[in-house]
């Protein structure tokens, strides 16, 4: 897993570049960054059951058709892969965040994700929903712990929100 110095140092270092002034104001936001990034992980690591049971809650409330007979979230054993993978996106999304860069997020989660979704008939829909519900979740819950919220944190579940989001071509 890359982190955002690497990242960049790695294109930069490919292309026989010096680091440039786009490269330096990189590196300062990320630095600056850093002391609300691991604070903002350690608020999350603390409450992340309950995140997950919250989104989830939020999102069957939203999409009461999930957990109907016949719902993609119906049955026990269904309503549980579902909170598994949100939980599986969040601490993913943490990672991302903690790191400064969304590679971690094409390797280990997207890579395959929607053609497996797709091959077990799950919607992709309502996975981006969840997502989205969990970036919100995710930002109150730093923002109630005093810590200070910005693009760090939306960055991760806005990544995993545009790949999984269904693009008309």
């Amino acid at each position: 897993m890359r982190d955002a110095v690497t990242s960049l140092i790695k294109n930069y270092d490919l292309t026989g570049r010096y680091l440039d002034r786009d490269a330096i104001d990189q590196l300062k936001s990320y630095f600056q960054t850093g002391t609300a990034r691991v604070q903002a992980a350690a608020v999350i690591n603390g409450n992340a059951a309950g995140l997950v049971k919250q989104a989830g809650s939020q999102l069957f409330e939203e999409l009461p058709e999930l957990i109907r007979p016949g719902g993609n979230a119906y049955t026990t054993r269904r309503y549980a892969a579902c909170l598994r993978d949100m939980d599986y996106y969040l601490r993913y999304a943490t990672y991302a965040m903690v790191a400064g860069d969304t590679d971690v997020l094409d390797e280990r989660v997207l890579q395959g994700l929607r053609e497996t979704y797709n091959s077990l008939s799950v919607p992709i829909g309502p996975t981006v929903v969840g997502i989205g519900i969990l970036n919100n979740l995710v930002r109150e819950q730093v923002a109630a712990a005093g810590v200070p919220t910005g693009e760090y944190l939306d960055r991760p579940f806005d990544h995993l929100i545009r790949e999984l989001s269904e693009t008309d071509i």
